[in-house]
C-alpha cells in the first residue's frame, strides 16, 4: 500500500478514537467542562499533561530547528524541559491548593481586583492565541503533505476536528483524548527514531546512537561526520554554537519561565482530586516528556545527515518521490541557478539552490531514510496528535477566560451554569476561527511563533503568580502595573525587532544582544521590578488576602484541599 492509503487508515483510526472518546466523556457541567470534574487519576493526568505540553513545536519543529541550528537549537530543549520542572515544583501545587480553575481566576482573587483579573484574561488570550496559531500551522503542514491538499485546506480540516471534541467534551473529553494522543505521538516519534538509529549506527537506542560510530564507516562518529558534511557545504559546524552566551541564557530562561506561566498546562493540575496527586502527576508527566525530549537531538542529527547525503550535489532528476511530494507543499523549493541540473545545497545564499522549511524535517525523516510506508503514515498521525492535543488545551483556556473570568465573574454574575456552559462552547468556536486564521497566515515557523508565546507568558503571568504565592505584601496596584508594563515591553520588542514595525533592524540593534525570542527574560525582570516598587509605595493588601497567601504555602491540610467553584 502506498503512503497515502496508510495515512488515511492510521489517521482515520486515530481520529475515530478521539471523537468516540469525546462523545463518551462529554461534559455535562461547568466543573466537568473546565477541570474534568476534578477526578482524573495521577497517571492519566500525567499522560494528558505530557500530550498537552508536547505540542507541534515539540513534535514537528524542535528537532527541525536543532537539525538546522545544531548546538544553538539546544536552547529549546533546555528551556522547555527546565520550565516544566519549575512549573511542577514551584507553582502547580500552590495554585492547586488555592483551588481556582484558571490563572485569571487566581490573579483576580489573590489581587482582590477585577482590573487585575481582566489584565490576566487579556494576557491569557494573547499567549494562547499566539501559541495556538503555531499548532494550527503544524496541522496544516501535516495534512498538506500526507492528504495532498494545500496548507490552508489542511488548517481548515484541523479546525473542524479540534472544534468537535473540544466543544463537546470540554476538559473531561480533552483529558481522555489526550491520553490516547500521548500514546500515539510517543509511538510515532520513537518507532522511526529506533529504525534510523539501527540503520545509521547499529544501535537500537536513539539516545545512544546519537553518540555512536557509523555502521557504514567504522571508527567515525555520527557527530564528527555531520560536522564534516556541514563544513564542506560552508555551514557552521553542527556541534558549535553561534549565539552569544547572554542570548542563549535569555532564550532558555524565557522559555523556562514562559512554560511555568502557561495557562493551559497549569489548569491540568486542577483535574486531579488532591494536592498530592497534582505533584505525582507532574512527576509522571516529566517522565513521559523526557522520552521525547531525550530523543529529539538524535532525530535531528539523523535527519540532517540523511538529508545532506540524499540531496547535496545530486542530479535533480534523480530525486526520490518524497522530494517531489514536499515540493508541491512549497516547503521545499529548488531553483537551478547555474542550470547544471545538480542541487547546490550550500551556506552561501547567492549560490544555494535549495530552500527547506525547518518544520518538515521530522515528518520527512522516515521518507528520507526509506522506511516502510506505514511508519511514514504513523509519523503523520503523531504530528497531528501533538498539534491537536495542545490546540484543544489552549482553546479551553480561551473559552474559560471568556466565559468564566469575563462573563461569570464580571459582566454577567447572575448567569446560570447552563448559560455559562453555552458561553464557554460559543467562545471555543470563536477561538477556533481566530486560531485557524493565524494558522493560514502565520507570523513565522511553528517553534518561533511558540517561542514568542512563551516570551509573552514570561513577561506577564510569571511574576504575578510567583509574587502572589510567595510575597504576601504584594498588592493589586503592583501586580496590574507589572503585568501591563511587562506585556507592553514584550509586544514593543517583538514588533520592533521581529516584524521591523518601526523601521529596518538587524541583530546588531538588539538590546543587550538579546533576540526577540529571549527578550521575555528582560521583560519579566522589568515586571518584577515594577511590581515590587509600586507595591512598596501603595497600601498593603487586606489582612484576609495576606492570611490567604500564607495559608497556600503551608502544607498543613494540603491533602484535604480540593478545588471549589
Amino acid at each position: 500500500m502506498d503512503v497515502q492509503i496508510w495515512t488515511y487508515i492510521i489517521v482515520g483510526l486515530s481520529f475515530a478514537l478521539y471523537i468516540s472518546i469525546a462523545v463518551w466523556s462529554r461534559a455535562s457541567s461547568t466543573k466537568e467542562f473546565y477541570v474534568a470534574g476534578g477526578g482524573v487519576s495521577s497517571l492519566a493526568n500525567g499522560m494528558a499533561t505530557a500530550a498537552d505540553w508536547m505540542s507541534a513545536a515539540s513534535f514537528i519543529s524542535m528537532a527541525g530547528i536543532i537539525s538546522f541550528a545544531g548546538y544553538d537549537g539546544s536552547v529549546y530543549l533546555m528551556g522547555w524541559t527546565g520550565g516544566y520542572v519549575l512549573l511542577a515544583l514551584l507553582l502547580a501545587p500552590y495554585l492547586r491548593k488555592f483551588g481556582k480553575f484558571t490563572v485569571p481566576d487566581f490573579i483576580g482573587e489573590r489581587y482582590y481586583s477585577n482590573v487585575a483579573r481582566t489584565v490576566a484574561v487579556i494576557c491569557a488570550l494573547f499567549v494562547s492565541f499566539t501559541y495556538v496559531a503555531g499548532q494550527m500551522r503544524g496541522v496544516g503542514i501535516v495534512f498538506s503533505r500526507f492528504l495532498e491538499v494545500d496548507i490552508n485546506t489542511g488548517v481548515i480540516i484541523g479546525m473542524f476536528i479540534v472544534l468537535f471534541y473540544a466543544v463537546l467534551g470540554g476538559m473531561k473529553g480533552i483529558t481522555y483524548t489526550q491520553v490516547a494522543q500521548y500514546v500515539i505521538l510517543i509511538f510515532a516519534y520513537m518507532v522511526p527514531a529506533i529504525f534510523i538509529s539501527i540503520q545509521l549506527t547499529g544501535n537500537p537506542v536513539p539516545q545512544l546512537g546519537f553518540g555512536s560510530t557509523l555502521a557504514t564507516e567504522p571508527g567515525v562518529y555520527l557527530l564528527d561526520k555531520l560536522d564534516g558534511l556541514n563544513r564542506e557545504l560552508g555551514f557552521a559546524e553542527y556541534t558549535n554554537g553561534s549565539k552569544s552566551l547572554i542570548d542563549v541564557f535569555a532564550i532558555t530562561f524565557a522559555l523556562m519561565v514562559g512554560t511555568a506561566g502557561l495557562p493551559h498546562v497549569i489548569v491540568r493540575f486542577f483535574t486531579v482530586p488532591k494536592v498530592r496527586d497534582a505533584r505525582s502527576s507532574a512527576g509522571y508527566a516529566l517522565l513521559f516528556i523526557a522520552i521525547l525530549y531525550t530523543t529529539a537531538p538524535a532525530v535531528a542529527a539523523f535527519a540532517r545527515t540523511n538529508l545532506i547525503q540524499t540531496v547535496s550535489n545530486q542530479p535533480y532528476t534523480t530525486m526520490p518521490d518524497w522530494f517531489k511530494k514536499w515540493e508541491t507543499t512549497e516547503l521545499i523549493k529548488f531553483e537551478d541557478k547555474n542550470a547544471d541540473g545538480l542541487i547546490q545545497y550550500v551556506a552561501d545564499k547567492d549560490k544555494n539552490e535549495l530552500k527547506i522549511d525547518n518544520d518538515i524535517m521530522v515528518l520527512a525523516n522516515p521518507e528520507i531514510a526509506k522506511l516502510p510506508n506505514w511508519v511514514i503514515a504513523l509519523v503523520a498521525a503523531g504530528g497531528l496528535a501533538a498539534a491537536l492535543s495542545t490546540a484543544a488545551g489552549l482553546l479551553l483556556v480561551i473559552s474559560a477566560a471568556i466565559s468564566h473570568d469575563l462573563l461569570k465573574k464580571q459582566l454577567m454574575p447572575k448567569i446560570t451554569e447552563k448559560q455559562e456552559l453555552l458561553a464557554a462552547r460559543t467562545a471555543s468556536v470563536f477561538a477556533v476561527v481566530v486560531a485557524g486564521y493565524f494558522g493560514i497566515k502565520p507570523p513565522g515557523f511553528v517553534a518561533a511563533v511558540v517561542a514568542l508565546a512563551f516570551g509573552l507568558a514570561a513577561a506577564s503571568f510569571f511574576p504575578a503568580i510567583v509574587l502572589g504565592i510567595f510575597y504576601k505584601r504584594m498588592n493589586k496596584e503592583g501586580a496590574v502595573a507589572g503585568m501591563v508594563g511587562g506585556l507592553l515591553l514584550m509586544i514593543y520588542y517583538i514588533l520592533a525587532f521581529k516584524f521591523n514595525a518601526f523601521g529596518e533592524t538587524t541583530p546588531k540593534d538588539w538590546w543587550f544582544g538579546i533576540s526577540p525570542e529571549g527578550f521575555g527574560t528582560v521583560a519579566m525582570f522589568a515586571n518584577f521590578f515594577i511590581s515590587i516598587v509600586i507595591s512598596a509605595f501603595t497600601p498593603p493588601p487586606p489582612v484576609r488576602v495576606q492570611h490567604l497567601t500564607e495559608s497556600i504555602r503551608y502544607p498543613k491540610g494540603a491533602k484535604a484541599a480540593t478545588a471549589h467553584h
